[in-house]
C-alpha cells in the first residue's frame, strides 16, 4: 500500500509518568491486517542508544493496542504492555558490555515511540516512521526535592517527597561498583519515603584519604535521616542491593546506634568476616578470588566467591539477632552472588533463633542479580569493575529477559507494600499474604 494513502495515528498514555508506571500504546487508522512495527528508541545519559520493537498486525478495526495485542516477533513477543521498555537493547554496532542506568534523575528518561510500515528488525534510522510520540519516564515525581548531603564527610543525596511531612526514612545502598546511584532513592521518594542515597565505596572522603569508611560513616548517614525535621525518627529502614546488603545486614544486626524499623536486601548474602571492617571485607573477597569461574567467552561468574556457605559463625552475620522485619529478594539464577543459598541459610538461622516470623523471602526462578525498579532493561552480561579491581571485566548477572522483568515488577510492588506496612504502619501483613499480592 502506498504510504500516501496511510494515515496511521499513534498515541501513548500517559506520555509523561513515573518510571514504574505503565503506559498504553495505541495505533489507530491502520488498514485491517496491516503489518506494522512499534519501535522505542532511547538515548541514555552516556550518549549510547537503546532500542526495542514489536511486530504487530492491525485488527479488523485497524487498531493495535500494545497492552492487549500480541507481538508476533521483535525484542519481545506475546502480550507485553511494557515490552518497549524492559526489552530495550543497545542498537547494532554499539560498544559491548553496556548497562542502561539513569544517572541524572532530575531529567526524564526520554523514549521516542514510533510506528513503521511492515515488520522490521534493523535499519530504523534509515526509514521514515508513520507516526511517533516522545514519552517521558521520571524517577522524581513533581514536588520531590533533591538535596546533596556533605555533612559528617558524607557523599549522599537526600530525596524528600512532596508535601510537608514528616515522612518515614530510607537509607539506600547500592553495590560493589561504588559511585552515588540515585535513581532508586528518587523513585522511593516519589512513593512517600524520605530516601538517602549513599556512596560508601567511592565517597569524597575515600578519594581524598585513600581510606575506606567504617561503621561510623553509616551511622552518620542514619543520623542525617533521624535528625531531619521532615523525617519520622522512629521509622527508618535500610534498602541494600548486592554488596550493599553486606553492610545493611551487618548494621541491622549489630549497630547500637541504628534502630531500624525494617530492612530490604536484594540479591544478598550474609557471608562476611563479622568482626572485620569494610576494607577487611574487601580483602576477604580478594582472598577468595580463585573461586571465580569463567565461561567459554571469559565472562566472570562470581557467585562462588562466597560458596560454600560457611558454618563458622564468625564468617556470617548473625541474622538471629535481628529484631525488625527483613525482606529478601532473590533471583534464583543469580550468577554474581549466592543469593538463593544465602537466603536458605539465613532462613535456617532465623528459625533456630526463633525470629523467622520477621522474614519474608521473594524468590524468582528466572531472575538474575540486578533486580532493579520495574521496566529497567534486563542485562545478563555487562562490563563491571569493583572498587578493588584495576581492570574492567565482563560479569554475568544471570536471568532471562522475560523472567527477570516479571521479577522486577513483582518485587517492586511487594517491596513498596512491605515498606509502607512497616514504616507507615497502617496494618501488618503476614509473609504469606505478602507473597500472594
Amino acid at each position: 500500500m502506498d504510504r500516501g494513502q496511510i494515515c496511521v495515528m499513534l498515541s501513548v498514555q500517559p506520555s509523561r509518568g513515573l518510571m514504574d508506571e505503565k503506559f498504553t500504546v495505541l495505533v489507530q487508522n491502520a488498514p485491517s491486517g496491516f503489518w506494522l512495527t512499534v519501535h522505542a528508541l532511547h538515548r541514555c545519559d552516556d550518549g549510547h542508544s537503546w532500542e526495542a520493537f514489536g511486530h504487530y498486525a492491525a485488527n479488523a478495526a485497524g487498531t493495535v493496542n500494545v497492552s492487549e495485542d500480541p507481538s508476533l516477533g521483535g525484542t519481545y513477543s506475546g502480550v507485553e504492555p511494557m515490552g518497549l521498555l524492559w526489552s530495550l537493547r543497545t542498537v547494532p554496532g554499539s560498544k559491548p558490555g553496556l548497562r542502561l542506568r539513569k544517572m541524572n534523575v532530575q531529567t526524564p528518561m526520554e523514549v521516542t515511540v514510533s510506528v513503521y510500515q511492515g515488520h522490521h528488525t534493523e535499519g530504523f534510522a534509515d526509514q521514515k516512521s508513520l507516526d511517533s510520540v516522545l514519552v517521558e519516564r521520571w524517577y522524581m515525581a513533581p514536588g520531590v526535592r533533591r538535596i546533596p548531603i556533605t555533612e559528617d564527610q558524607l557523599t549522599a543525596t537526600l530525596f524528600l517527597p512532596s508535601g510537608p511531612g514528616p515522612f518515614p526514612g530510607l537509607l539506600d545502598l547500592w553495590g560493589g561498583g561504588g559511585q552515588l546511584v540515585e535513581n532508586r532513592a528518587a523513585l522511593l521518594a516519589s512513593h512517600g519515603f524520605a530516601s538517602l542515597a549513599l556512596d560508601y565505596l567511592t565517597p569524597k572522603y575515600s578519594r581524598e584519604t585513600g581510606k575506606m569508611v567504617d561503621n561510623t560513616y553509616f551511622e552518620a548517614a542514619y543520623r542525617v535521616l533521624e535528625q531531619h525535621p521532615q523525617v519520622l525518627s522512629s521509622r527508618i529502614a535500610m534498602v541494600g542491593l548486592s554488596f550493599g546488603t553486606s553492610v545493611t545486614l551487618k548494621m541491622a544486626a549489630y549497630s547500637k546506634a541504628m534502630q531500624l524499623r525494617c530492612v530490604v536486601c536484594i540479591s544478598s548474602s550474609h557471608v562476611q568476616p563479622v568482626e572485620g571492617s569494610l576494607e577487611e571485607l574487601m580483602d576477604f573477597f580478594r582472598k577468595n578470588a580463585a573461586n571465580i569461574r569463567f565461561n567459554e567467552e571469559n565472562h566472570s561468574i562470581m557467585r562462588n566467591l562466597l560458596l560454600p556457605i560457611p558454618t563458622d559463625p564468625s564468617l556470617k552475620v548473625d541474622v538471629g539477632r535481628l529484631q525488625c522485619p527483613l525482606l529478601l529478594v532473590v533471583g534464583e539464577d543469580d550468577q554474581n552472588w549466592p543469593a538463593l543459598e544465602s537466603a536458605m541459610d539465613m532462613k535456617e538461622m532465623m528459625e533456630r533463633a526463633g525470629n523467622s516470623h520477621l522474614l519474608t523471602v521473594l524468590s524468582y526462578p528466572n531472575a538474575g542479580h540486578l533486580i532493579e525498579p520495574p521496566y529497567t532493561p534486563h542485562i545478563r552480561t555487562s562490563s563491571f569493575r569493583s572498587v578493588t579491581q584495576r581492570e574492567k571485566q565482563m560479569a554475568i548477572w544471570g536471568g532471562n529477559a522475560v523472567g527477570h522483568s516479571r521479577a522486577q515488577e513483582d518485587a517492586w510492588k511487594k517491596m513498596l507494600v512491605f515498606l509502607k506496612e512497616n514504616l507507615y504502619g497502617s496494618r501488618n501483613l503476614s509473609a504469606t499474604s505478602l507473597s500472594n499480592l
